[in-house]
């Protein structure tokens, strides 16, 4: 016995046709039309899309950043993802200073235990030392076939440009991908310096601590690195048009790189969200920040021309309101400062939060919830509005992902013999977002008292269905790791 989609339309990076799809264990085993009823769990699919599930290639799950942690884990956060049609995601294992890479790969295996959708792991390089280099090809029998390194964060994550030119150098051997954060982080650090001398503290101070010049400038060096070692490049979260300047003039050379925007780039801004009254602008302190809508334009435009090939959200949320106050004074006096053995013993204890930085921005921990939210706000700001088409959506939000991270087919496409990651779309329905019913760790939502029209009803992952509505299916311990592959394609 089978599960049966029927009378559904399928929607591909390169068509849309309307037909049943029938799954079998964990794969699409037939494509067709009228195929048999009979024997088969039978899902209606009249008016529907199936669409392959999302791929968000860039999240950050129980990261330690900023004096705190990253609220959701492999456990809500999977739950989010897949509430929001996301079936995969890629997390960023970091490198411990001084550790190995394998090091990374331990930890974040032990995170990863309650997996409810399917995941892999980027692994980003803190400390380049010379065994470290040499560490880099072995990760490919790990089935992890990109690394990442932050041009951006000055004594925590930055790195200089010979550490990005020899591990691109050593990538490129071996059918690597470098992935960057681009932004000029030397600069960062005095304009950062200079604005808090000057008095200038609050959230929409961020933003000029990081204007687009200077991620403009780290992307045109990457890209230029890029060129010179022949090395697969992406570039993540691109914001503005200096940066996509930047990748355009490179792929214009024939240079190798590639980059993604994040769905928070479309919509919020820099004067009505960054700069609200007080505090409040902290929820949408991220880096590089959000911009105004002469950047949403051109964003637009590069994912429409192919400048950019995939959206992503790159997940890392925190409290609004956090946990600061008499619970840390007991965690210095009783466990070395530790407040995660308290929050162990009192899961509605919150941990701290974007409060951290009120009176210093840059004290705010940076990042916004996302996973939830990513194919709903997309469908809804791009193809209601006709930015984009429906092959165009699942192309930026699965497909790409899928071929750019050495997953395709088996991943990202609905094709016989992939994996049944399908998503029942409901083009007609509305959901209005809201902090109050997502399923995200966290007090607010950046798409606030948004109503989208297009979700998804049902959601299945490798042919068992994670939701029904509002219903959840899914267990721990049910996703698996997804092995990677090297030499994927630049598109």
């Amino acid at each position: 016995m089978g599960t049966l989609f029927k009378n559904g339309t399928i929607v591909t990076a390169s068509d849309m046709v309307k037909a049943d799809v029938l799954v079998e264990g964990e794969k699409i085993v037939l494509i067709g039309q009228d195929i048999p009823t009979q024997g088969h769990e039978v899902v209606p699919c009249d008016g529907k899309y199936l669409m392959p599930g999302g791929i968000d290639v860039h999240t950050h799950l129980d990261l330690a950043f900023g004096g705190t942690y990253s609220n959701d884990d492999f456990d809500t956060g999977h739950k989010a993802a897949a509430f929001g049609g996301t079936t995969m995601h890629i997390d960023f294992a970091m490198q411990p200073k001084g550790g190995k890479l394998h090091d990374a790969l331990d930890i974040w295996r032990e995170k990863a235990k309650p997996a409810q959708i399917d995941y892999s792991f980027h692994i980003g390089v803190t400390d380049l030392r010379d065994e470290v280099l040499e560490e880099i090809p072995t990760l490919i029998d790990e089935g992890v076939t990109s690394l990442k390194l932050f041009m951006a964060y000055k004594n925590v994550f930055q790195i200089d440009d010979k550490t990005l030119y020899l591990a691109m150098s050593q990538a490129a051997k071996h059918g690597m991908m470098v992935m960057v954060h681009a932004e000029n982080g030397d600069v960062e650090e005095q304009l950062r310096k200079q604005l808090l001398a000057a008095g200038k503290t609050d959230p929409v101070d961020h933003y000029s601590s990081r204007p687009p010049e200077i991620e403009g400038e780290a992307t045109n060096r990457a890209a230029v690195l890029s060129g010179l070692t022949n090395c697969r490049l992406y570039v993540v979260h691109v914001t503005c048009e200096p940066a996509v300047e930047a990748i355009r003039r490179a792929r214009e050379l024939g240079y190798p790189v590639m980059g993604e925007t994040c769905v928070q780039y479309f919509y919020v801004t820099r004067d009505k969200h960054l700069g609200a009254p007080g505090f409040e602008g902290a929820k949408y302190v991220c880096s590089p920040p959000v911009r105004n809508e002469e950047h949403h334009a051109v964003l637009w435009q590069a994912v429409k021309d192919g400048t950019l090939q995939a959206v992503s959200t790159d997940h890392c949320d925190f409290w609004y309101e956090g946990g600061v106050g008499p619970v840390q004074e007991w965690a210095k006096a009783h466990n070395g400062g530790d407040w995660t053995a308290y929050e162990a013993q009192d899961p509605s204890y919150r941990r701290p939060g974007k409060e951290l930085g009120k009176g210093d921005f840059s004290k705010i921990p940076n990042g916004m919830p996302g996973i939830e939210d990513r194919m709903m706000v997309m469908w809804h700001l791009g193809v209601n509005s006709g930015k984009i088409s429906p092959s165009r959506f699942v192309e930026l939000n699965s497909t790409n992902p899928a071929k750019i991270f050495g997953c395709y087919p088996q991943k990202g496409t609905i094709a016989v013999g992939t994996d049944a990651d399908i998503l029942v779309w409901d083009p007609n329905a509305s959901h209005t977002i809201s902090a109050s019913t997502h399923h995200m760790k966290t007090d607010y939502n950046v798409y606030e008292g948004m109503t989208v029209k297009g979700v998804p009803q049902q959601v299945y992952l490798r042919g068992k269905r994670l939701v029904n509505g509002n219903l959840w299916l899914g267990k721990n311990g049910e996703g698996k790791f997804v092995h990677r592959k090297p030499n994927a394609p630049i598109l």
